[in-house]
């Protein structure tokens, strides 16, 4: 037994083993891609385009859907998971980061191929009238987390169909609490990516039309930063008589804040490279005569620039506070903050992805994305493990998928749960054929 396979055994050890939806986009056969096994590949997209397999993931996505729960409260959807893989006679290990399940097929030697898939819903009240909808009020999966949970599960499913062809080990990460921010970070600490050798998510997007599948190498989505600022009236400095001649109204929080605003948005225009988007926001602002409350948040897309923002940020804040005879208190790092770094694709990973995704989808069904401004806490595996995040695209007119992510009318077109299942166990199953190469 070697060290790989002891860590697997020891990370499982904590559990018992325990409408019409639009046709699946066919691959063709591509004898002149030698990275890809033609037979794995057309297996996995026959069993992902089974009637009884797409109705099974279309039922799960379903009942995750009437039952949103937020960030580490997916008690329920976690013992659907567990269910789900008990039926499927797959491995798992729970609790992980407190409502997260990990899953795992294969030998327990390398590669190891991680999947991960996000839990969580939205604080938001659904609008969308149909047999399926929140039955719990003020909550509602209005980000396709629903989705990606069936469809890493429909993955499940055919990885474990077809185990008897995977070379090495692929683990299945739900993962709880994305929404937050923080939910990748809480796997990471578990241990759980520490033998990983290439991990792989993706996201569902009403940017793309229906099936496209859409990323690129390298700086991707942006970092996010929050921050939140509280500028002070010093009532400490000498009385107001005593300087009544030149300093007046100096330790006014509003001009201080007023000031602090302006020069922030002077880190951008002056100071970073124009080829480089960045973007800072102050997106609150409440004023009192003694108090002034802002709060706002910075992007960017290389570490370099997003990890030099908040330390700037924060510089300038006080530096301002003190001009106005104020002080200055910031919090960049507490509970109600966010810091996620970008998403920066690997490239090796990347190409292998991109070339699964055009036997399924096929080629006019691939594209090059350009960068966004969201930003995803699957950001924080790239700090372990090499690996690249995807875009798959459920716009279409004809079902009312055209609303964005964290709408209360947002909608997916279900036909794309097949294609998103055969992405993900695809990729899974020919990685250590590419591996090799």
């Amino acid at each position: 037994m070697n060290i790989l396979q002891l860590h697997l055994i020891l990370m499982l050890a904590t559990t018992p083993f325990a409408h019409n939806p639009t046709p699946l986009i066919s691959a063709q056969p591509n004898p002149r891609n030698p990275l890809i096994s033609t037979s794995i590949e057309h297996q996995s997209l026959r069993l992902a385009n089974d009637p009884s397999t797409v109705q099974w993931i279309r039922s799960i996505r379903r009942e995750i859907h009437r039952n949103p729960e937020l960030a580490f409260e997916e008690f329920n959807t976690s013992a659907l998971i567990r269910r789900e893989l008990d039926r499927l006679g797959i491995q798992y290990r729970w609790p992980v980061a407190g409502t997260g399940v990990v899953g795992m097929i294969g030998s327990g030697e390398s590669p190891v191929v991680a999947l991960r898939a996000d839990m969580d819903a939205l604080p938001i009240q659904e609008m969308v009238e149909w047999e399926h909808k929140s039955q719990v009020d003020g909550k509602m999966h209005a980000c396709g987390h629903d989705a990606h949970t069936a469809m890493l599960l429909g993955a499940a499913k055919i990885l474990q169909e077809l185990r008897n062809e995977l070379q090495g080990t692929v683990l299945l990460i739900f993962q709880p609490a994305e929404e937050r921010g923080v939910g990748a970070k809480s796997v990471i600490e578990e241990g759980v990516v520490e033998e990983v050798n290439a991990i792989f998510g993706l996201h569902l997007a009403q940017k793309y039309p229906f099936g496209v599948v859409a990323s690129r190498p390298g700086e991707f989505l942006a970092g996010c930063g929050s921050f939140k600022a509280k500028i002070i009236k010093n009532k400490n400095h000498h009385t107001l008589a005593e300087y009544s001649e030149f300093m007046q109204g100096s330790d006014n929080p509003v001009l201080a804040a007023a000031a602090a605003i302006i020069s922030l948005q002077n880190i951008i225009s002056r100071e970073v490279d124009p080829f480089a988007p960045q973007v800072i926001t102050v997106g609150k602002v409440q004023a009192g005569n003694e108090i002034v409350e802002l709060s706002g948040t910075y992007r960017a897309f290389t570490k370099e620039s997003f990890n030099a923002l908040g330390p700037r940020i924060e510089e300038v804040i006080r530096r301002q506070a003190a001009v106005y005879q104020c002080t200055a208190e910031i919090d960049s790092f507490g509970e109600d903050t966010i810091k996620i770094p970008p998403i920066i694709n690997d490239k090796l990973v990347y190409g292998h992805a991109t070339r699964i995704a055009r036997e399924i989808v096929g080629e006019e069904n691939t594209t090059l994305a350009s960068i966004s401004m969201g930003s995803e806490d699957f950001a924080f595996y790239f700090d372990k493990v090499p690996g690249c995040f995807f875009f798959l695209g459920i716009r279409n007119p004809r079902t009312g998928s055209i609303h964005p992510p964290h709408s209360p009318y947002y909608k997916i077109d279900e036909g794309i749960l097949p294609i998103g299942a055969a992405l993900h166990a695809t990729f899974a199953l020919t990685y250590a054929l590419h591996s090799e190469q």
